[in-house]
């Protein structure tokens, strides 16, 4: 099954980071990739996209991405996420600071923002703190293999314990 990294294809497309299009351009101009994005992803079958944190926070994009697929959250504690942005070798030159604030209160006020949203519009949630990857797939595969909304023959779950 195919694997679609947003963040990833929007900067190949575009030729630049995610923080210089939001330097040179906005946050504006940065949403507007990530709608167009959204919307050609969707339009292929049986993928499994990984989207941005903030791309269910535009509306157009949550209804689209609801509608064509199944959405799961993986979430974790403050803690652990910030420990991930800060292992990410990519995070630093990738990721734009949403404030001025330090990386603990900008992900604490996010996440303020965003739980609501997620919560809202997840089909299935896992707290991934403290788990390892191999956990996490069980728990998603084990979740995929019991909605009626997903093809189990042709699951990125078949080899999965």
């Amino acid at each position: 099954m195919p694997f679609y990294d947003m963040d990833e294809l929007i900067e190949d497309a575009t030729g630049r980071s995610i923080q210089e299009m939001v330097t040179e351009n906005g946050w504006a101009y940065f949403r507007e990739r990530e709608r167009e994005m959204v919307r050609k992803l969707t339009a292929f079958q049986r993928s499994i996209i990984a989207t941005g944190g903030g791309a269910v926070m535009d509306e157009g994009n949550a209804d689209i991405l609801k509608k064509h697929g199944i959405l799961i959250w993986l979430n974790a504690d403050v803690k652990t996420i910030v420990g991930r942005i800060q292992d990410d070798l990519n995070s630093k030159e990738r990721r734009p600071s949403f404030s001025k604030d330090g990386i603990i209160q900008e992900t604490e006020d996010v996440l303020k923002l965003r739980i609501p949203v997620y919560s809202r519009l997840a089909d299935f949630s896992i707290d991934t703190t403290n788990k390892n990857i191999d956990e996490i797939v069980s728990s998603i595969c084990h979740f995929l293999s019991r909605t009626d909304r997903f093809d189990k023959k042709e699951s990125a779950c078949q080899e999965v314990p």
